[in-house]
C-alpha cells in the first residue's frame, strides 16, 4: 500500500494535480509515518504554494534532502538565516551531498548571500554551482547580473564539455554495470526464458495445455507485422503475446546467426527425428506443446512427462486425439491450398529444431546472457554521439552566455551582434527576442525594441518575461492603443503576475493619470514584493507627482532588492538634483553611471549636477562623452551648449544649436537659448525673432513667462536698460 500510494502521488505531481497529491499524501503519512514520506509531503506543499505548511513540517529534521526542502520553504518566507543555518551543513558534506543537489545548495547560498548584501559570498557560491554543473544556467545568470561574470568560455567551454562527457557517459556506464549485476548475480531474478515466457502464457488466461492450445495455433517463430505470418497470400493466425525471446531474436543481428547456424548444425538430424517421432496423428499436438513450454523450466518436463507416457502407453485416448488434431486443423483451415499446409509443417519443423538447441542448460543461460546485453546496449548511447550532442549545446550555451553577459554589462550592441550568431531556430524564440528587445531599449532605439517585443509575444504569447519592459517601450513611443492592447493581453493570461499591472500603471500614466497609475505598480509591489522594476515605476511616478520623500522610499527599496539597478540610482539623482543639493545628486549619478557607463541620459545629468557644483571643465568632458555615446539624443548637446554660453563661448554655442535645431526643430528651448546668445551680440532683431518662435512652439507656463520678461528686455536698449535697473535701485 506504501509503494502504491507512493507513486500515485508521484504521478499527481508529475501531472500538476497537485491538491490531489497533497489528499493522498496525507493519507500516505498517516498510514506509514516516516521522513521520506513527510519529504514528499513537503514538496506537495511547496508545489502548491504552501511554504508555510512545509515549512512546520519540515523544521528539525536533519536528513540532507529534509533540510533542503525546509531551505526552499524558507526562501518563499523571505527567512534568510534559517535558510543559510539549514544549508551550511549540507554543503560541508561536499561531493557526498546525497540526491545530487550540491550545486543546487549552492545556489541557494548564493541567493542568500546576494539576498544579505554579501555579495563576495554570493558570487563565490554561484560560480561553485557551475564549477559542478555547467548547465547550471539561473547560476551564470545571477552571476551575470552581478557585474561578477567572467568570460562565457570560462564557464561553458572545453572543460565544462569534458565534465558534461564524464557525468553522461559515467552515468550511461553504470547504469550498465549496475544492471548487468542484478541480471547476473541470482538466477532466479534472471531476465530469462522460463518466468518471462511462462508469465506471457498465463496472462492469456490458459490453465491447461488444451486451454493454452486454444490460443495458439503453431506459428511462433516468423512473424508478420500483423500478428500473422503471410506465405503467397496464406495467412495464418499465432500468439497475440509474442515470448520475449522471441521479439529479442527479431533483433540483434548477432542472434540471429546463431539461430541459423544452429539450424544447419542439426537439420539432418532433425528431419530424421521429425519423421520417426510425429508420424500419427497426434504429431501435430506435441508440436504445439513443444512450440509452447520449450522453455518452461521444470513445469514443463513436468507435463511433457506426462504427455509422453500417455503417447507411448496407450497413445492418449480417442477422443483427446480427435480433439488436437480438429486444433491443428482448425489452424490451417484459412489455407486450402497445399502450399500453406507445407509452410505449415516446414514452420513446426524448424520450430522444434530450434527448441531442441537449447535443450542444455549452458545454452539457455548463454542466451539469456546475450539477450540481456543486447537490450542494454539498445539503451546505452552511442559515445561519439553523446560527445558531439555535448559540443553543440555547450557551443549554444556559449553563445548565449556571452550575449546575455554583454546585456547585463549594458554594452547592448555587442549584445546584439552575438545574438546574430544565433541560428535561424534559436533565434526566434521567445526568450532571445525578449532579450533583443532589451538590447533596443537600452540603446534607445523604441522602434525596434517595439518590433522585437511584439515578436517575442507572438511567439510566446503567455510568457510575460520582459513585458514590463515591453509596456515602458509603449509609454516612451506615445502608442496609447497598443499600450492598452499589451495590459489587456496580459491581464487575461495572468492577472496575478507583477507585469500585467506594470503594464497597466504604463497605461494610466501614459494618460496622465498619475494616482490610478501608481495603484497598479503598488498592486504589483504587493504581488511580488521583490520585483525591483515596480518599486522603481512607483518612484518615477512619485517624482512626476512632486511627492519626492516617497520617491526616494522606493527607489531605497528597490535598491535593496537590486544594487545595480541603475534606474533608481538615477532616480535618487534627479530627486536630489530638484531639491539643489548637487553633492549628493552628483554622488547618485555617479554610481548610475559606475553601473551603465553607456548611458547617454546618465552623462547628461552626471555633467549637469557637476556644473552646479562649479566644475565646468568635467562637465563639459562629460557632455563629450555623452554626445559621443549617442548623437541621436538631443539633451546632451542642448546642454553644452548652455555650459559653452555661461563659458563665453558664444560662437560655438550657436554652432551647437544651429545643429540641433534641424535635429529637433519643434522644441522652444532652443529658439530661447538662440534668443539669448543674439541678445548678448546685440542683434536684437534676431533675438526676438527667435523669442517669438519659442513662444509659438507653446512650451511651459513657467519657460512662457521667462521668454516674455527676455523679450521685453530686448526691445529696449541696454543704456536704458540700465538706467531701469538703476531707477529701480534708488525707489
Amino acid at each position: 500500500m506504501e509503494a502504491l500510494l507512493s507513486n500515485y502521488v508521484e504521478k499527481s505531481l508529475n501531472n500538476y494535480m497537485r491538491r490531489n497529491a497533497i489528499f493522498l499524501c496525507e493519507r500516505l503519512y498517516a498510514e506509514f509515518p516516516s521522513e521520506v514520506n513527510l519529504q514528499l509531503l513537503a514538496r506537495c506543499y511547496l508545489n502548491n504554494n504552501h511554504a508555510h505548511s512545509a515549512y512546520y513540517i519540515l523544521k528539525g529534521m536533519q536528513m540532507a534532502q529534509s533540510r533542503y526542502l525546509f531551505a526552499t520553504a524558507c526562501l518563499e518566507m523571505d527567512l534568510f538565516s534559517e535558510a543559510e543555518a539549514a544549508l551550511l551543513p549540507i554543503q560541508e558534506l561536499g561531493a557526498e551531498v546525497p540526491n545530487g543537489i550540491g550545486a543546487a545548495v549552492h545556489y541557494l547560498l548564493g541567493i542568500i548571500y546576494r539576498n544579505t548584501d554579501r555579495v563576495g559570498g554570493s558570487v563565490e557560491h554561484f560560480r561553485k554551482a557551475l564549477s559542478i554543473d555547467p548547465l547550471f544556467w539561473a547560476a551564470y545568470e545571477e552571476l551575470c547580473m552581478l557585474g561578477e561574470a567572467e568570460e562565457a568560455t570560462v564557464y561553458f567551454g572545453d572543460a565544462a564539455v569534458h565534465l558534461v562527457q564524464e557525468h553522461s557517459l559515467g552515468n550511461a556506464s553504470n547504469d550498465l554495470q549496475i544492471t548487468d549485476k542484478d541480471q547476473s548475480s541470482d538466477s532466479s531474478q534472471t531476465f530469462g526464458l522460463e518466468d518471462l515466457s511462462l508469465c506471457h502464457v498465463q496472462q492469456m488466461g490458459g490453465n491447461n495445455i488444451k486451454d493454452m492450445c486454444q490460443n495458439n495455433h503453431g506459428g511462433a517463430l516468423l512473424a508478420g507485422p500483423a500478428g500473422e505470418i503471410t506465405n503467397n497470400g496464406c495467412k495464418m493466425s499465432f500468439f497475440k503475446t509474442p515470448s520475449p525471446v522471441l521479439t529479442q531474436l527479431s533483433d540483434p543481428p548477432s542472434l540471429v546467426r546463431n539461430m541459423q547456424r544452429c539450424r544447419s548444425e542439426s537439420s539432418g538430424r532433425s528431419s530424421i527425428q521429425a519423421r520417426r517421432k510425429f508420424a500419427r496423428v497426434n504429431e501435430s499436438a506435441q508440436v504445439i506443446r513443444g512450440s509452447l513450454f520449450f522453455d518452461s523450466g521444470r513445469r514443463r518436463s513436468t507435463r511433457l512427462a506426462a504427455a509422453r507416457r500417455c503417447v507411448n502407453t496407450s497413445r492418449g485416448s480417442d477422443n483427446e486425439a480427435e480433439n488436437l488434431f480438429t486444433l491443428t486443423k482448425s489452424s490451417s483451415t484459412a489455407c486450402s491450398s497445399t502450399d500453406c499446409k507445407d509452410q505449415s509443417e516446414n514452420l513446426e519443423e524448424e520450430f522444434r529444431s530450434a527448441s531442441s538447441t537449447f535443450s542444455s542448460s549452458e545454452d539457455v543461460k548463454f542466451f539469456q546472457h546475450e539477450v540481456v546485453n543486447t537490450k542494454l546496449r539498445g539503451f546505452l548511447p552511442n559515445s561519439s554521439t553523446t560527445e558531439s550532442a555535448i559540443s553543440d549545446m555547450m557551443s549554444l550555451l556559449r553563445i548565449l552566455g556571452e550575449g546575455y553577459q554583454h546585456l547585463c554589462g549594458f554594452r547592448s550592441q555587442e549584445a546584439l551582434n552575438v545574438y546574430q550568431k544565433l541560428s535561424l531556430k534559436q533565434y526566434n524564440t521567445g526568450w532571445v527576442l525578449s532579450q533583443v528587445g532589451k538590447a533596443y531599449f537600452e540603446l534607445v532605439d523604441y522602434l525596434n525594441a517595439d518590433f522585437a517585443f511584439s515578436l517575442a509575444q507572438q511567439i510566446s504569447p503567455y510568457n510575460l518575461e520582459g513585458m514590463d519592459v515591453y509596456s515602458t517601450v509603449l509609454y516612451h513611443l506615445k502608442e496609447d492603443m497598443k499600450l492598452k492592447y499589451l495590459a489587456e493581453e496580459l491581464i487575461s493570461v495572468d492577472r496575478f503576475a507583477p507585469q500585467s499591472w506594470c503594464a497597466i500603471g504604463n497605461c494610466y500614466s501614459l494618460q496622465k493619470d498619475h494616482e490610478s497609475a501608481l495603484k497598479c505598480f503598488q498592486r504589483a509591489v504587493h504581488l511580488n514584493s521583490r520585483f525591483a522594476y515596480a518599486h522603481t515605476l512607483s518612484g518615477h511616478e512619485h517624482v512626476i507627482m512632486e511627492n519626492y520623500e516617497d520617491g526616494l522610499e522606493c527607489y531605497q527599496r528597490a535598491l535593496q532588492i537590486d544594487a545595480r539597478d541603475y534606474k533608481s540610482w538615477y532616480g535618487l539623482g534627479m530627486i536630489y538634483l530638484q531639491e539643489e543639493k548637487f553633492g549628493f545628486a552628483e554622488h547618485h549619478f555617479r554610481r548610475a553611471y559606475q553601473i551603465n557607463p553607456y548611458s547617454s541620459v546618465i552623462m547628461c545629468y552626471l555633467g549637469t549636477a557637476l556644473e552646479a557644483l562649479k566644475r565646468g571643465e568635467e562637465a563639459l568632458e562629460m557632455m563629450e562623452k555623452a554626445i559621443a555615446t549617442d548623437n541621436k539624443n538631443p539633451l546632451p548637446k542642448y546642454n553644452k551648449a548652455k555650459m559653452l554660453v555661461k563659458l563665453g563661448e558664444l560662437n560655438e554655442a550657436l554652432e551647437v544649436l544651429e545643429e540641433l535645431k534641424e535635429c529637433t526643430p519643434r522644441e522652444s528651448s532652443i529658439y530661447a537659448l538662440m534668443g539669448e546668445i543674439y541678445k548678448q551680440h546685440k542683434n536684437y532683431d534676431k533675438a526676438v525673432l527667435h523669442y517669438g518662435i519659442a513662444l509659438d512652439l507653446k512650451p511651459s507656463t513657467f519657460d512662457a513667462a521667462k521668454i516674455k520678461a527676455a523679450i521685453e528686455k530686448s526691445m529696449l536698449p541696454d543704456e536704458l536698460e540700465d538706467d531701469f535697473l538703476a531707477l529701480g535701485s534708488y525707489s
